[in-house]
């Protein structure tokens, strides 16, 4: 299973930048202002051969106007709870804090390896100035710099070392069906209603269920494991995130399931915090359906369902050719639709086309749209195969591939998708030297 290691701070200590400097993309909001990072972002990352998941945690000031109250503290707990490794970054500028030495006395009670980062070190003055951080109680720091990633390597050496090796996982011959979203969007209701026992704890309180769940699910010609990953039920010692909780334990399920059903709920829309667990499925080439529930709920006119479509595919592009179901667990209306629209998924992300068959349909496409010459020359793509990986994945054979651009990449995963059909399924695409 994969590591998730969490990045933990007070706020304005540059954890958001970090974080889009190790995932490689401008991901998470990068601002001055004190709870700029709202929502918790997810991705992969990896160093030296090891993959890992990695979550910025964001951070709040106290006193703020936000609804929860003591936001450090509960963070730096869940993560602790959840994380494998965590990276404790502080920021030189500003010097040692009280909260800082919050924050590490939860770090010292856990069992769990935190490396601290003392980011906005770009001087050797400022490399002086970090020797303060030795009484948080470490025996080592690690000076860096966010923006332009020195010191950056050092780290996540030591942290990798620090990572659990992966676990071999027992292989199943049946699908995975991962079902995620919010707290309270259906979830545990939906596999309710389709094992037809009331197997997990409904209520209207979100956060019900603690852990993930497998449930073989064998009807009607139908049979895969559904894995609940439902949020948690509250505990008297922590004032829980659940939003925060339920998505690390999204993280887990997701990449190691072949499908993920994302559950919404259609009054709350396709926000944030959905968008971010959509985008992780697709990160980690996962087929996708999307539902969405408490359809009843909504006030209804004549493009109700086609303006609500097109909102949610607009936040997926450039991964559109996504269904998307709308369902009423409650009414038990399109069930059966969603889970076979989640078993064509899982047949399309393992189809495999045959190499001839492959070059007989695009290549004659390719023949009359090439791509577009580069400093005067031409690029010629001659041979086609697919990859032999668990997802769709194409190597497209040409003499001169690192003249093909995004956006033909695009063009020819377009027609992957119009011919052979790939509804759901991310699709990867490799120009090679022939």
């Amino acid at each position: 299973m994969m590591s998730i290691v969490a990045i933990v701070g007070r706020p304005n200590v540059g954890k958001s930048t970090f974080f889009n400097r190790l995932i490689q993309r401008r991901e998470a909001i990068t601002d001055a202002v004190s709870g700029v990072t709202r929502d918790r972002h997810y991705g992969k990352s990896d160093w030296n051969g090891k993959e890992f998941s990695l979550i910025d945690t964001g951070g709040y000031v106290k006193g703020s106007d936000d609804v929860f109250e003591d936001e450090i503290d509960k963070q730096v707990v869940l993560a602790i709870e959840e994380a494998d490794a965590i990276i404790f970054m502080v920021d030189v500028e500003s010097g040692l804090t009280g909260m800082d030495e919050e924050v590490a006395t939860l770090l010292r009670k856990s069992k769990k390896p935190f490396f601290l980062a003392v980011n906005k070190v770009d001087s050797a003055t400022r490399e002086n100035d970090a020797v303060e951080f030795y009484s948080l109680g470490v025996e080592k720091y690690y000076t860096l710099s966010s923006i332009n990633g020195s010191g950056t390597g050092e780290l996540l050496d030591d942290l990798v070392k620090a990572l659990p090796e992966k676990e071999e996982e027992e292989e199943s011959e049946l699908p995975r069906f991962a079902v995620v979203g919010r707290p309270n969007a259906g979830k545990s209701s939906f596999i309710n209603t389709l094992i037809g026992e009331e197997r997990y704890i409904v209520t209207d309180i979100a956060g019900t269920t603690r852990d993930s769940i497998d449930t073989r699910y064998n009807r009607f010609g139908f049979e895969f494991n559904l894995v609940d990953t439902a949020g948690i039920r509250r505990k008297a010692k922590v004032k829980e995130d659940l939003e925060f909780y339920s998505v690390m334990r999204s993280v887990r399920a997701i990449e190691h399931c072949d499908v993920m059903i994302l559950i919404l709920d259609a009054t709350r829309g396709f926000d944030g915090q959905v968008q971010n667990i959509f985008w992780l499925a697709q990160r980690n080439n996962k087929g996708v359906v999307i539902l969405v529930n408490k359809w009843d709920l909504v006030e209804k006119e004549t493009n109700t369902v086609k303006e609500f479509e097109k909102h949610i595919r607009q936040e997926c592009e450039p991964f559109t050719d996504v269904p998307i179901v709308f369902i009423s667990v409650l009414n038990k209306q399109r069930i059966f639709k969603a889970i076979e629209t989640a078993v064509e998924v899982y047949k399309n992300r393992s189809k495999r086309i045959k190499t001839s068959k492959l070059n007989d349909v695009l290549l004659p496409i390719i023949q009359a749209t090439p791509p577009p010459q580069y400093k005067g020359k031409y690029v010629k793509i001659k041979f086609i195969t697919q990859l032999p990986m668990p997802y769709p994945t194409f190597a497209f054979f040409a003499n001169l591939p690192q003249y093909v651009k995004d956006p033909y990449k695009r063009f020819l995963e377009n027609k992957l998708r119009e011919n052979f059909d790939f509804t759901g399924v991310p699709v990867k695409i490799y120009l090679r030297k022939k």
